[in-house]
């Protein structure tokens, strides 16, 4: 009856989710206003994620990751709901404590508390019918195999449900476990270009499927974003060749890679026209010091592509 539902609701510490309002369906189409991306790959990504039920969106600056992330994660769900998708962000002070469950500070000693990825599973676990998507950007900056713990079975998609459920390192008694339920699918962000990550965990690469997105220079998906913001078509044209041909150089520096080309989402200026003031700004503010941080050790080929960079067009 309704006192035992919420009798046990308050017993774990949550509240069911009240039903969401009618809302419109949030669509592919809606999910791609003022983005610069193909519709095919998207709906792809859509359907990968659905089966594998984790996922990792990976790739160089400016490509796009946490833009897209939320509008996934609204087309998964289907509706613009907020409410159904939490986030945070990894750090290399990131703990198991933090995101799964540890003792913290209270008044008079130390209390367990569940960390921020347990109350969000158990809030999924108590609306089954619906879909919850959690985030984590920059999920290579922490120790993820510690971060994760007992998380590296669950999070499986053929281990989710009460029947895999498992006894925390900090739990009192084997009947407190935790299980992930199927309505809950992850989403990471992994900068590929961050000299200061760790290497995925192989265990962990398993349970997620990973997307790499591309710089969009010179595709026609780029071409029409921009021309669609009223961008003149020639001037688009010449500043992809010269972000091109400035990626191709990064992409074969054995020091580098194509994991360190520059994205296109520096030159998109949210909608607007690409027009060669905001253009030669992204190039000095943005361009040129990550540039500086790439080859730190050879200042005369950053002086030598800033230049080309910044050279007037005919």
């Amino acid at each position: 009856d309704s006192y035992t539902v919420r009798y046990l609701t308050d017993l774990i510490g949550v509240s069911k989710t009240p039903p969401a309002p009618t809302l419109p369906p949030y669509t592919i189409e809606d999910a791609l206003k003022g983005a610069a991306f193909d519709q095919a790959e998207f709906e792809s990504i859509l359907n990968l994620w659905r089966l594998k039920k984790n996922l990792i969106l990976q790739g160089p600056p400016g490509v796009g990751k946490t833009f897209l992330a939320r509008r996934l994660a609204y087309a998964l769900i289907g509706h613009e709901l907020p409410s159904r998708v939490g986030m945070v962000q990894f750090h290399q002070s990131y703990s198991y404590e933090d995101f799964i469950q540890g003792y913290r500070p209270a008044e008079g000693g130390f209390t367990r508390k569940d960390g921020v990825f347990v109350r969000f599973s158990k809030r999924a676990s108590l609306d089954q019918d619906s879909i919850y998507v959690f985030i984590i950007d920059e999920i290579n900056r922490s120790n993820l195999s510690k971060v994760f713990g007992e998380l590296l079975m669950l999070i499986e998609a053929d281990k989710r449900g009460s029947k895999y459920s498992v006894a925390l390192t900090y739990s009192t008694s084997e009947e407190e476990q935790l299980y992930v339920p199927a309505n809950l699918f992850l989403l990471g962000m992994m900068n590929t270009a961050d000299r200061s990550l760790a290497l995925v965990d192989y265990a962990l690469r398993r349970r997620f499927a990973f997307v790499e997105l591309q710089a969009l220079f010179g595709t026609s998906v780029f071409s029409k974003f921009l021309a669609d913001a009223k961008s003149d078509h020639k001037f688009v044209a010449a500043v992809s060749e010269r972000l091109q041909s400035l990626n191709q150089v990064i992409a074969e520096d054995q020091n580098l890679g194509p994991g360190f080309r520059i994205g296109h989402s520096y030159f998109c200026g949210n909608g607007s026209a690409l027009t060669e003031e905001a253009y030669f700004s992204a190039v000095r503010h943005e361009i040129v010091p990550l540039l500086k941080e790439y080859w730190f050790d050879d200042p005369e080929r950053v002086k030598d592509w800033a230049e080309k960079l910044l050279a007037k067009f005919e």
